[in-house]
């Protein structure tokens, strides 16, 4: 099944539109174009929404803080393209403008996929400090215990986005 996945990634050649930090953005390039999709870089605020019109989705990193009102500008043309987009809260619950930059992006992006550990989406559902990083803190750590509320904060998360 993931190899016929792939096999359809690499016959489309998806065009892939990051706004992404600097700690990661030659790997981002680099694992899209090896997994045979096209990677599209642009932060730039002057340029992003018309970037993204022509991707087939958009990637927003809060790793690039700095760049939060191009990831607005680019999520709401993608949400009007119909283009999906991907969120991935670094350390979202680290800093009080991590905080508020995740709650400003959740309110004015419609996200189809949030990809965080459990520290950054329980942050992003209470808007409580969370995490150490972009490592889960001992307190987030998922167990059998813990379970059935670790999976209702993630439906909780859903369900409001």
């Amino acid at each position: 099944m993931l190899g016929e996945m792939l096999e359809n990634v690499r016959k489309s050649c998806p065009l892939i539109h990051n706004i992404t930090n600097y700690v990661t953005v030659n790997d981002c390039a680099n694992i899209i174009l090896a997994a045979g999709g096209t990677p599209s870089m642009a932060d730039d605020i002057r340029e992003t929404a018309e970037a993204v019109v022509g991707s087939q989705a958009l990637v927003c990193n809060l790793g690039a803080i700095g760049n939060v009102d191009s990831m607005l500008e680019a999520g709401k043309a993608a949400n009007q393209a119909g283009v999906p987009v991907v969120f991935d809260p670094v350390a979202a619950g680290n800093t009080t403008i991590r905080r508020t930059e995740s709650a400003r992006l959740l309110e004015r992006v419609q996200f189809a996929v949030i990809r965080g550990n459990a520290s950054e989406i329980r942050a992003l559902t209470l808007n409580q400090s969370a995490g150490t990083g972009v490592d889960v803190s001992e307190a987030d750590a998922i167990s059998e215990g813990n379970l059935p509320q670790a999976v209702e904060t993630v439906r909780q998360l859903a369900a409001d986005n």
